[in-house]
Order: C-alpha cells, then structure tokens, then sequence
C-alpha cells in the first residue's frame, strides 16, 4: 500500500513540474520542406509524436495478433502440422505398443515422412506392416528408411533380419545378417541375432564355430557363454549321432565329434551325459558304461550316475560291485539308489532291488522310482501297491492331471 502511494505521489509531482514547465515556456518548433511548413508549440509536437507512435505501435499489435490467429486456425500453418506430426507419433507409438497394427502403421508412416530424422518411425511402420502379414509393404518402409538415412544401414538391416525371421523367413534373415556380419563383424547385436538365429534353425555347428566371436567380442555374459556352449556341443554330438556313414547311422560320426572337443571339456559331466546317452541309443552299451564309469571315477556326478544304472556293461556282477563302491561317499543321493534298484534287477535279485528302491524313495519321490517299483511289486503279486505307484509317479510326471476334473461315473 505504501508503495502505491509513493507511486502516485510521483506521478501527480511529475505532472505538477510538467504543468509548470509548459506554463512557463511553450517553446517553439518550426519544420520546412520546400513548400511544406509546419509550426506549432514544443508540447503539442511532443503529443503529436507520442500519438503517432502509440498508433504505429497499435498497428503492429494488430498484426502480429491477426497473422498468431491465422496460424491457429489455419489447418496449413506451420504451427498446426508440427502438432498434427506430435499427434501421429504419439497415438502410433501407443498404437504400436498395444497391437493396433493398421493405425500403428498408418500414424507412423505418417510421422516418419514429416520428421527430418524418420528411422525409429519407419521401423515401428514397418513391424506393424509385417505383424498384418504385408511383408512388401514392411520391405518398402525400411527401403524408404535408408533413402532417408542411408547411415542407419545396420540398424535398419538388423530390424529386417528380426522381421524375417518373425515372418518364418529365416533363410532371408540369415542372408541379411550374413552380410551385415561381414561388414561389421565386431557388432555385438549382429553376433547376438546370428546366434539365436543358428539355434532357432537347429545349426548348432554354426553355433559352435560362432563361439569364438561370441567370446572375442563378449557378447553374452561369462556363464551364459559357458552354458550355451555345452549346450552347442551336447546338440552336436545328438546330431551327430543321427548322420548315416557307410549305410549305419552315426557311431563313427559321433565318436569323430567326441574327439573334436578338448581334453577339459570331455571332463564336463553334461558333455559326457550327452555322449553316453547317445552311445546307448546306438546300442552301444559296453562303450557307454565305460564312459561313464571312467567320469564317474574322476568325479562323481548324480546324473552320470543315474544314466549307469540304464547302461549294460560286459560284466553285470562288477558294474554293480562298482555302482556299491559308489555309495559309501553318496548314501543319501536318491539317483544313486535307483541305480543300484535297475542294476539288482539286471542281476535278478529282487528283495535288493525293492529295498534299494524304497531307499530312494524315501530320500526323493521320483516318477522313475515309483515306476521301477511298480513294475517290480506286479511282478511279486502286490498289484494293490503296484497300482497306487504307478498313479503317484503318473501324477508327478504331469502334476497337471492332478487338478483337472474327471467324469462322473455313470451308473448303469
């Protein structure tokens, strides 16, 4: 309030001293041009200039105003297709996150054309194309994309492959990553897409000349690599036992990619299960029971020792002689125990075979188990226990039929 005051006081003193200036002296200004003359008091001047000058002043406003007006209503103005551009990226990228595949499409084609950097907005055009099953259309945005940004070559060859791939096309997808491999070959996103693009089709040996790049380059992490390439060698050696040599089916195919891998990692239990397991199929039991009986030897693993319990030595008596050794240092591995349950049935003694059994199953409740014991209990007459395991192991293969409902019994 105070301040308010000071305000008026010093405008009322300002024009008291105006006042009394003009009083005092009117002054004089006279302005001649040729024939033009013109002559008035300093004061009136001074008002004319400062009325011309509000009015010019004026005038601008209204302008600036009438042409901001314009650009709001005028649906061609600059201002209203920059908002029309926010508008279709925003509902396309919404559009493209909840499915809507052909508004998706329609907006982002929409923003990519307007924008001066359209990649991200052609990508997202092009999967929705691809995701309604217009894979011409879907090629023709990226095309249009690398006209547009011909720097983003990889980024937009990277989006294909992962479209074709998404399309079934995976023969296209390896063309496309091939190409781009050659040309970047330190990509780590392009060695990434490679290989799941080798595991998705089944090449595991591509898979597996892949991993030294893999490596090089880190692009998985330490135990990711590690597992992947366990997993890479076990399916190679599945593989191989599958190839026909000579008329047979795999042996010497699977022996020769045995000896491919190295000396440590023939040592690895899931590399040396993969080969028993194939050795078996072959028919080859004697080779597998001393497989696994040697890596057993080197170092206990319950998985290799289930499997010797499914394996047929050249001596029953010392295979099983053998497996006992084992368990003095494993009492309690239910695995072990239902080893030791198949091998006293290879060998015909019943009462130790049920006790070895009932031993492991009172460790773990395993289908595998219950089945062995069931099969064993038939055999003996208790068909009344024979039965319920069978439907305990059933149950625990698929604990799903558990919960599914059954027929009411009709009456007759």
């Amino acid at each position: 309030m105070k301040r308010l005051y000071v305000i008026v006081f010093l405008v009322i003193a300002a024009t008291a001293a105006l006042g009394l200036a003009i009083a005092e002296h009117s002054g004089y200004v006279l302005v001649a041009y040729k024939s033009f003359r013109y002559e008035s008091s300093l004061w009136a001047t001074l008002a004319v200039v400062a009325v011309l000058w509000l009015l010019v002043w004026g005038i601008k406003a209204l302008v600036e105003l009438v042409l901001t007006s314009g650009g709001v209503v005028n649906p061609w103005s600059r201002r209203n297709r920059s908002r029309r551009v926010q508008v279709a990226i925003e509902h396309g990228q919404l559009d493209l996150a909840e499915g809507r595949w052909a508004s998706a499409q329609r907006h982002l084609y929409r923003a990519a054309e307007a924008e001066r950097q359209p990649l991200l907005y052609y990508l997202g055009a092009a999967r929705a194309a691809n995701e309604q099953g217009n894979y011409e259309e879907s090629d023709r945005l990226l095309e249009r994309a690398l006209e547009r940004q011909p720097q983003a070559e990889l980024a937009i060859a990277l989006s294909h492959a992962q479209l074709q791939t998404d399309r079934g096309d995976t023969d296209g997808a390896l063309v496309t990553l091939q190409a781009m491999h050659e040309r970047h070959p330190h990509n780590v996103q392009t060695l990434r897409q490679l290989q799941r693009l080798h595991q998705q089709r089944g090449d595991w040996s591509s898979v597996i000349r892949l991993l030294p790049e893999l490596r090089k380059d880190k692009v998985l992490p330490p135990a990711e690599l590690i597992e992947l390439e366990r997993r890479a060698w076990g399916e190679n050696l599945s593989l191989a036992a599958q190839r026909e040599e000579d008329g047979a089916v795999g042996l010497q195919s699977l022996n020769r990619a045995w000896q491919q891998l190295t000396s440590a990692q023939r040592q690895e239990p899931a590399l040396v299960l993969a080969y028993a397991e194939q050795l078996r199929q072959l028919g080859a039991q004697v080779e597998a029971e001393e497989v696994l009986r040697t890596a057993l030897k080197r170092k206990y693993d319950s998985h290799l020792a289930r499997l010797y319990g499914l394996v047929r030595g050249s001596d029953p008596a010392r295979q099983l002689q053998t497996a006992e050794g084992w368990l003095k240092d494993h009492p309690g591995d239910a695995s072990l125990l239902l080893t030791l349950g198949r091998l006293c049935l290879q060998a015909s003694l019943w009462g130790k075979a049920r006790d070895y059994l009932e031993s492991s199953l009172r460790v773990q409740r395993n289908p595998e188990a219950c089945a062995e014991l069931a099969r064993l209990l038939a055999r003996l007459g208790d068909t009344e226990r024979s039965n319920l395991l069978f439907q305990e192991g059933l149950g625990m293969l698929d604990e799903r039929l558990l919960a599914s409902p059954l027929p009411v019994a009709v009456r007759a």
